[in-house]
C-alpha cells in the first residue's frame, strides 16, 4: 500500500511544495490547515495540485483537534509545517507565536505517543534558533541563543521533540533550516518584497523600495530543494536533527544588488532606507555548515543565492502580477 502522509500548514510555501514532491513519490497526501473551509490553498493551485490533495481542518492549539486528525487520518509520516512564520512579526504577536508554535508541536507529540501508532514525525525548525554565531558555521551541536520571540519557540518546540524522542523512543525530527525562497513566499518576507517591488519598478508601476538593515547576512536556498530533505530525514533507520542550507552566505545587499541587475538597473538609485524596519533585535551574520546532512541523508543543495534570485524574478516576470 502506498504511504500516507499529514502535513499540517500544508498552505503555505513549504507545505504546497512538499505535497507536490511526496504525490510525485506515490502518497496519498492528507493536507491540513486550521480551517480547510475557507482556507483558499491558493498555493496548492499554483503547483496544480487543487483536487490531489484531501484537506482537513486542524488547531494545533486544541489537543482535542489533533488527536481527532491523527486518529482519523492514520497517517504513516506527519510532517509539522504549521505556526506564525514572520520573525518581524513574532515582536508584535508574541504570545501567539508562541502558542502556535511551541505548544502545537507539544500537543503533536503528546497525542502521537497517546495513540501508540508507528507514525513518524518532522518538526519544521529554524535557523533562528542559533542567533549570533560569530561568524562559526552552525552545526546541529551548535548552542542555541534565540533573538526573537519566534526564535524562542521554535527552540522550545526543538527540545520538546528532542525530549520526546529519548524519552519515549519516538521517531521524531527536526529539520534546522536556513532562509529558503520561492514565488510561494508571501510579500511581508523580504526576499518576495524586494522581487516584487523591483518588477513593479521596472514596470513604471513603483518608485522606491524601502528596506531596513541591508547589511545583515544570510544563506539563502530554493525551497522545493529543502522539502526533499524534510521527506529524508524520515526515511532513516534512526531519528535525528538536521541543519539544512547551501553553505554559503550572502548579504542582504547583495540579494538586492542581484534582483535588480537581473532588471537591467542599477539598485542605488532605488532603495531607501526605512529605520522603522530595523527589528528591536537582530541576527547579523547567519551561516551554515550542512555536512552532517550531505553525509548522512545524501541531500546537498544544488541552488544557491543567485539562482534562487533568477527563478524567483524570473516566474514574477511570466506571472505579470505585481
Amino acid at each position: 500500500m502506498n504511504k500516507k502522509a499529514l502535513i499540517i500548514g500544508v498552505s503555505g510555501q513549504d507545505g504546497s511544495y512538499l505535497a507536490k514532491f511526496l504525490l510525485q513519490k506515490g502518497y496519498k497526501v492528507i493536507g491540513a490547515s486550521r480551517d480547510a473551509m475557507l482556507s483558499s490553498f491558493s498555493n496548492l493551485s499554483y503547483l496544480g495540485l487543487a483536487g490531489e490533495v484531501e484537506l482537513e481542518s486542524v488547531s494545533l492549539n486544541d489537543f482535542r483537534s489533533v488527536l481527532q486528525i491523527l486518529k482519523k487520518c492514520k497517517p504513516d509520516e506527519v510532517y509539522n509545517l504549521a505556526g506564525q512564520t514572520s520573525v518581524g512579526l513574532s515582536f508584535e504577536m508574541p504570545v501567539e507565536t508562541f502558542e502556535s508554535i511551541s505548544v502545537g508541536v507539544l500537543n503533536l507529540l503528546e497525542a502521537i505517543r497517546f495513540l501508540d501508532r508507528p507514525m513518524r514525525l518532522y518538526n519544521a525548525s529554524s535557523s533562528e534558533c542559533f542567533g549570533n554565531t560569530e561568524g562559526h558555521p552552525a552545526t546541529e551541536n551548535t548552542s542555541f541563543k534565540p533573538r526573537s520571540p519566534y526564535a524562542v519557540a521554535k527552540a522550545a518546540a526543538f527540545w520538546q521533540v528532542s525530549n520526546y524522542r529519548e524519552a519515549y523512543g519516538m521517531y521524531a525530527c527536526s529539520g534546522i533550516l536556513f532562509n529558503h525562497e520561492s514565488v510561494l513566499r508571501p510579500e511581508r518576507f523580504v526576499t518576495k518584497k524586494i522581487v516584487k517591488t523591483a518588477c513593479r519598478i521596472a514596470a513604471g508601476i513603483e518608485n522606491k523600495l524601502r528596506l531596513g538593515n541591508i547589511s545583515v547576512q544570510r544563506d539563502w536556498g530554493w525551497a522545493p530543494e529543502y522539502v526533499e530533505a524534510m521527506w529524508m530525514m524520515l526515511q532513516q533507520d534512526k531519528s535525528d536533527d538536521y541543519v539544512i542550507a547551501t553553505g554559503l552566505t550572502s548579504s542582504l545587499q547583495n540579494f538586492v544588488e542581484e534582483v535588480f541587475k537581473r532588471l537591467d538597473m542599477d539598485w542605488r538609485e532605488y532603495v531607501e532606507h526605512n529605520p522603522q524596519l530595523i527589528r528591536p533585535t537582530d541576527i547579523q551574520l547567519s551561516c551554515a555548515d550542512p555536512e552532517k546532512a550531505n553525509q548522512q541523508l545524501g541531500w546537498k543543495a544544488h541552488h544557491t543565492m543567485p539562482d534562487v534570485v533568477r527563478m524567483m524574478v524570473e516566474e514574477e516576470l511570466v506571472t505579470g502580477i505585481f
